[in-house]
């Protein structure tokens, strides 16, 4: 075939190792930080209706908390993965997580379009992930520019679609470079979906 697959974007899943035992820590610390955090309700309260995230108040927890410091550490060996999927010419300098906040998303809860500025490789961590808990959404990044494009089939492979969605799996790493728009569409389930987001930048 003619045909040529150019300019990819790779997005990164895996399972961590003993998540179920890392994540009992991480669900008991997420949900004291939320009740010690008034800050962080108050700035959630005004930024994200329906949920809490500490990243108004408290987004560097990987400096906080001995286990998000070690959550950290294995978080660095995927992204170790996911720059050499990528081939990303990384002599000289190094990844290194700047940012690690905690977010929970009650019912009816949402995190709308957007990226992460000034940072290389993102991602989130899921650490409860009820029935009815909405995956991760990602654009094409490229949609902007289509131009009297018409829709793409409903059938069409994943690689071709304007919209994918990343399903939300309780100890999974979801991992893409930062400029890739994403979103999160409302929770409908009843449970709450607790997650945390991060960023990993080149220093």
């Amino acid at each position: 075939m003619a045909t040529q697959l150019l300019f990819p974007t790779l997005v990164y899943a895996a399972r961590l190792r003993n998540w179920r035992a890392v994540n009992a820590r991480l669900l008991r610390e997420c949900r004291q930080l939320r009740a010690d955090d008034l800050a962080g309700r108050r700035w959630s309260a005004r930024n994200y209706p329906g949920g809490y995230t500490s990243y108004g108040s408290a987004h560097r927890m990987q400096e906080r908390s001995p286990t998000f410091a070690a959550l950290g550490h294995a978080l660095g060996q995927h992204v170790t993965a996911f720059t050499r999927a990528l081939q990303l010419d990384m002599s000289g300098r190094k990844l290194t997580m700047t940012d690690c906040w905690v977010n929970i998303m009650g019912r009816g809860g949402a995190h709308g379009l957007h990226l992460h500025p000034l940072s290389t490789v993102s991602g989130t961590y899921y650490v409860a992930t009820p029935g009815g808990a909405p995956g991760l959404k990602f654009e094409d990044p490229r949609l902007e520019r289509f131009m009297a494009a018409p829709p793409r089939r409903r059938a069409a492979r994943r690689s071709n679609q304007t919209w994918v969605v990343l399903p939300a799996r309780s100890g999974e790493v979801l991992l893409f470079e930062s400029w890739l728009r994403h979103e999160v569409t409302p929770h409908a389930g009843a449970g709450e979906r607790v997650s945390i987001s991060f960023n990993f930048s080149w220093f």
